[in-house]
């Protein structure tokens, strides 16, 4: 299902105003508490709030309609940006094989606006936000780099090529793709950011990709 969730996912930037239904809000809420649970984070779900989607800069990105949204939240620490990318890229595709659809956003929607409507705790850190409902369409597939240029390994095993067409498929800022899969000895995978910007986000959401691709069982991180 994972699987499918991918291939099927783009990014969506007009919403209808279809309300989400409460019986989909309860199972967005429970995977979301588990979300957070595993990843120690702090991401809350906001529903019915157009403001922080109504600013200038949401306009700038070409957003319309959207009323609900994931505030990507979590205590500030080295590795929050990686985490909140691999936790919220898990719910997102939770979201989608429910017939949802989202867009990843980090600059061009309110942060005021949205930090009012959820407050901040002690030493937490607003990462971004994950636009959600149901889109006016089913966005388009987003362009993808060959695989020579995001992967490093001779002779490489199936389940790591599996791995990086997955990540391939994932969500990335701009779309760079900024990222390298290394295989080093048979089970070891080593993953970077190659530059580009909010990639520490991003390495996070290509490795969940990545994992779900190559299958866990299959590999372990460097």
């Amino acid at each position: 299902m994972t699987m499918e969730a991918m291939r099927a996912r783009h990014s969506v930037r007009a919403y209808t105003d279809r309300a989400i239904e409460p019986e989909i809000r309860e199972k967005l809420e429970a995977e979301l508490a588990a979300c957070n649970s595993a990843g120690g984070l702090n991401m809350r779900l906001v529903f019915d709030e157009p403001k922080a989607f109504s600013s200038f800069m949401a306009k700038y990105g070409k957003f319309s309609g959207v009323r609900n949204y994931v505030a990507i939240v979590g205590k500030k620490a080295d590795d929050l940006s990686e985490r909140a990318g691999y936790w919220g890229e898990k719910f997102v595709l939770y979201a989608q094989a429910l017939g949802l659809n989202s867009c990843w956003v980090a600059l061009t929607f309110g942060k005021g606006a949205a930090k009012k409507v959820s407050p901040l705790g002690k030493g937490e850190k607003f990462v971004c936000a994950v636009a959600l409902g149901y889109g006016q369409t089913q966005g388009v597939p987003h362009k993808s780099r060959p695989l020579s240029e995001v992967t490093e390994a001779k002779d490489a095993p199936d389940w790591f090529l599996r791995g990086a067409e997955a990540a391939l498929l994932a969500p990335t800022a701009v779309n760079q793709q900024k990222f390298r899969f290394t295989l080093v000895g048979e089970r070891k995978v080593r993953a970077e950011r190659t530059g580009g910007f909010y990639s520490d986000i991003d390495l996070g959401i290509v490795k969940y990709h990545f994992e779900q691709g190559a299958g866990k069982e299959n590999f372990e991180w460097e």
